[in-house]
Parts: structure tokens; C-alpha cells; sequence
């Protein structure tokens, strides 16, 4: 029997897709068929997943947003089935999925995996925006909370189970009246994100930008005289004063080879984030053996443990304060060891252990 999957937009094999493509590949291991399904799915990716033995089902939906800005993309084509459901229009009903991780397709289901609610993040995130963008949201923006909630109402009666990826997410979908049934955290692959040198150069600080960045905090600590090394592919969001900041050196996108070299040989990463469920950036840094400064909230507050894997502060004030403190007089080394320790519970072998029970308890499997 196939064991079908409801996803995202998959544009790389990165990021929120994680969850659902670390499961299908170690289903597949195990010996069981499976089969995605997306509205679009890029050609790179989709050729991935296919010499993964993952079968896919592309449906190809049109769309008018870049391919290259996946957050419009993903905005755009969520729009089409809350409004109409013309995603969800080009599946079958009486081949039921057994997991849907999607927020933009919606079938009959055992399971939905819940990874935040598209009203809740474009609130969060509206300061990146134009001032154009900001009127028109604050004129749309109870639409679109009723087109979510609409939404969610909809995909919850599509499916038995629902689960989310952390604590903070449970209470976003709570508000819309939705029972969340378990709490499974996002996968990590430990035998990719390791530290990669005994001895860490220690002589920048590394952090992300996207399209959740508190670029202005960022600023702040640059402004300080630390030395900062950045990632991310998401350009349309960075403030562009930042690109030219002496002490900032924009990596833009890199391979994941030297992303964990960048992890590794950082003194911390820097966290500063407006909206963030679960957060892969403080877990993959912590898998490598370098603690987290972020804020003591939503996702990274959950599995942060504060001065042993990292450091949890309050605002913005204690975040700039608490980066300057820990570049002029560093940590105890040992927290490299602890941040690793700490990782393990993430381990995407406990991740297949828990889906496989859950499998198996409905009889998927």
C-alpha cells in the first residue's frame, strides 16, 4: 500500500518541507512506498526526491509570483485554496493521504502536521513590508483572519489527528478553536549538522536573514564593533544598509557543507526573530556546538535551555547588551559540549520512532 503525503510548495528540500521529506525518506528505507503531493513542486527538488526512491505527484498549479521569492510564492498559492480550494480541487477524495503537512492542500487525512497559521506569520513579519503593503494589510487583514480560520476549520475536519510542531504553535491554532492532539517537534539530522572542527576560530558571530529577522537588532550589535557573518537566500527582505556595514560580511546563500563549517567555528549565533514557531537556526547551531542568543518566546524558547545551550533574554535591549557582553568576554567551553548534548533530543531518529508508533497505531503500517 502507498503511503501518501500532503506537502507544501517544495522549492527546496529545506526548511518547512524538513519534516515531511525526513519521514518519507525513512519510510522509504524501511521498505514502504510513498508518494507526495504538492501543488508545485520545483524541478531541482522534485529530482532529488525521485533518486530518494519518493515518488511524487506533482499538480503544477499556476502561479504569477517568482519562483525565487518562495514566501510570495507560498502566500499566492495559499490564497487559491482559501478563497476557492483550486488546489485542492486536483485530488481525489476517495485516495485518502495518510499525513498532510500542508497549509495549502487539503484531502482526507489521519494526520495534519501543524506549522503555524499564515494570518498569525504575515502579522509578525509586516514590518519588512511597505508602507503601500501596510495600509492595504490593515484594511485586508480581518479577511484574511477569516479566511484562515475558515481554512483551518475546513482542514480539521479532513483529518483525525492533528499535531503541532511546538508549544507556541498549539496556542496559535488554539485561538481558532482547533484541539491539538500531540506536540512532535521538527526533525534534525545529526549526522549532517555536527561541528565540524575541535578547534573553532571563535572570531565572528553568525546569524540569519530572513524574512523574521529583527534586522534593526542586528544593526545594533554590528554598530558595537562585533564582527558578524550572515546567511539566507531571502534578499527581498534585507534592509539594505545592513550589505554594506563594515562589520557584516553577507554570505547570501551557501551550501549546507559550509553552513555547518559557519555554525561551528562561530563564538554564538544571534537569533533576533519577530515570528517563529519552531526555529531551525538556534537547533542546527546548538547540533554543531555553538549556543543561541535569541529571545525567551515561541519556539526557540521551548528548547533553549538558558546558560546551558544557550541564552534567552526578554527585548531588544537585553538581546544587544547580552551580544556585546559575550564578544568582549566569551562563555565557558563547555557549552559546546552541552549545546550538543542538548541537540540529540531533536535527532530525526526519535522523530521516525514517534511517527512510526503513531503509523502503526492507526494501522498505516
Amino acid at each position: 500500500m502507498d503511503i501518501r503525503i500532503l506537502c507544501d510548495v517544495i522549492t527546496t528540500l529545506e526548511g518547512s518541507v524538513r519534516p515531511a521529506v525526513y519521514l518519507a525518506e525513512d519510510l522509504v528505507v524501511r521498505g514502504h512506498n510513498v508518494i507526495i503531493v504538492s501543488p508545485l513542486i520545483l524541478k531541482k527538488p522534485e529530482y532529488e526526491l525521485h533518486k530518494r526512491n519518493i515518488k511524487t505527484v506533482n499538480l503544477n498549479v499556476r502561479h504569477f509570483s517568482s519562483v525565487h521569492d518562495s514566501s510570495v510564492l507560498w502566500f499566492e498559492i495559499w490564497l487559491h485554496e482559501a478563497l476557492l480550494r483550486l488546489n485542492s480541487r486536483h485530488i481525489k477524495d476517495d485516495y485518502p493521504a495518510a499525513i498532510n503537512f500542508s497549509h495549502v492542500i487539503f484531502a482526507p487525512s489521519i494526520f495534519w502536521y501543524l506549522q503555524g497559521p499564515p494570518s498569525t506569520a504575515l502579522r509578525d513579519i509586516l514590518h519588512h513590508f511597505s508602507t503601500g503593503f501596510k495600509v492595504a494589510y490593515s484594511i485586508l487583514n480581518p479577511v484574511l483572519e477569516h479566511l484562515d480560520g475558515k481554512l483551518i476549520k475546513y482542514a480539521s475536519r479532513k483529518s483525525f489527528f492533528t499535531i503541532a510542531n511546538s508549544k507556541f504553535c498549539a496556542q496559535m491554532y488554539s485561538k481558532f478553536g482547533l484541539h491539538i492532539h500531540d506536540i512532535m517537534y521538527p526533525p534534525l539530522d545529526r549526522n549532517v549538522f555536527q561541528p565540524s572542527t575541535s578547534s573553532p576560530s571563535e572570531d565572528y558571530v553568525l546569524t540569519y536573514f530572513g524574512k523574521e529577522t529583527k534586522f534593526q537588532v542586528i544593526k545594533a550589535i554590528a554598530d558595537l564593533g562585533v564582527k558578524i557573518k550572515a546567511f539566507g537566500s531571502k534578499t527581498s527582505f534585507i534592509d539594505r544598509r545592513l550589505l554594506k556595514h563594515p562589520n557584516i560580511d553577507f554570505m547570501g546563500r551557501i551550501s549546507t557543507s559550509r553552513l555547518v563549517d559557519a555554525y561551528s567555528n562561530a563564538l554564538f549565533t544571534i537569533f533576533p526573530f519577530t515570528h517563529e514557531p519552531f526555529g531551525y537556526i538556534p537547533l542546527e547551531s546548538m547540533a554543531c556546538g555553538t549556543p543561541t542568543l535569541t529571545y525567551g518566546m515561541q519556539g526557540p524558547g521551548e528548547y533553549i535551555i538558558d546558560g546551558e545551550s544557550g541564552w534567552l533574554v526578554k527585548d531588544d535591549e537585553s538581546f544587544v547588551k547580552k551580544a556585546l557582553d559575550l564578544w568582549r568576554n566569551g562563555y565557558p567551553s563547555d557549552m559546546r559540549k552541552r549545546c550538543v548534548e542538548r541537540a540529540a533530543a531533536f535527532d530525526r531518529k526519535l522523530y521516525f520512532e514517534r511517527w512510526l508508533k503513531l503509523l502503526e497505531k492507526f494501522n498505516v503500517i
